[in-house]
């Protein structure tokens, strides 16, 4: 076995946008050299197909080659080569495949502290990474770990019903899901219950609160366009986790339009031009009272 599987979906496909065109252009590269490892990586975990020793010891292919230790995992070299011309360090990388070699053994989180403690191997260190690509402060990691933790709980009630019936793998909160009275395999149903809906609804509410803390990163960051594709990125977020509150992801694919997906760019991009620019004008005001 090489430690790879065939890749289910580029940066296309995914939610929120990979290295948009709002990336400056010397810095996409490096960015989706770390996604395809990521992407690679994490195929591994979700495979169907695979025992999970055989996705531990897939994984542990892939730190090897990113360590370069062996280089028989193509998804690892290009990333391997920009951390070194970047000098960056391989540790994000490391802590996600963290986050995957949990997915490979864990099909359960029993609470709200256990899924943020995965959410902090599995979402938080994407955006260390882009942020670390661009030189910016680790002052920003807070609201950063605050809006990776809230788009990977998005995602976890999008897909709440696939994860359960083709890998039997619920993050959905086991005290969360009692709480209100719930069954874990109400999740292969047609149709949320009442109860259940109670408990994805009460999750997508908690994540509303990540949501708001995150939305501070876009003003936060240095980099006029990482400042706008981090202002997009939180725009969407907050659309999709008030869809959350409202919809049943089990009954309906509760994702944006691509007209919705447009729109929420382009006007996230405006307000995070408009609070820079507003910015810019009291900085001046400062200086010359």
């Amino acid at each position: 076995m090489s430690g790879e599987v065939a890749p289910t979906k580029t940066h296309r496909d995914e939610n929120f946008p990979v290295a948009s065109r709002l990336i400056a252009s010397r810095h996409r590269p490096v960015v989706l050299a770390f996604y395809y490892f990521v992407r690679g990586a994490d195929d591994i975990a979700d495979s169907p197909d695979l025992r999970p020793q055989e996705k531990l010891d897939g994984l542990d292919r892939f730190e090897a080659a990113l360590l370069g230790k062996r280089d028989d995992v193509s998804a690892a070299r290009p990333l391997r080569a920009a951390l070194s011309e970047r000098h960056l360090t391989p540790r994000h990388a490391q802590d996600l495949l963290d986050a995957f070699r949990m997915d490979a053994v864990k099909q359960r989180y029993a609470n709200f502290d256990e899924l943020m403690h995965y959410c902090s191997l599995s979402a938080a260190p994407v955006g260390r990474f882009v942020l670390d690509v661009h030189g910016e402060s680790q002052t920003t990691w807070a609201a950063n770990d605050a809006l990776c933790s809230a788009l990977q709980i998005i995602n976890h009630i999008q897909d709440c019903s696939a994860d359960y019936r083709n890998l039997d793998r619920v993050y959905i909160p086991l005290d969360l899901l009692a709480k209100d009275g719930a069954d874990v395999a109400e999740l292969a149903a047609s149709s949320a219950s009442p109860p259940l809906l109670a408990a994805l609804h009460d999750l997508a509410a908690r994540t509303e609160l990540l949501v708001h803390k995150g939305a501070e990163l876009p003003r936060q960051v240095r980099d006029l366009r990482l400042g706008l594709e981090t202002a997009v990125i939180a725009r969407l977020a907050q659309k999709l986790v008030a869809m959350l509150m409202r919809r049943d992801p089990l009954h309906e694919r509760v994702h944006l339009t691509k007209s919705g997906f447009l729109a929420c760019m382009l006007l996230g991009a405006a307000g995070g031009l408009i609070e820079r620019g507003r910015r810019a004008n009291s900085a001046r005001a400062m200086r010359d009272a």
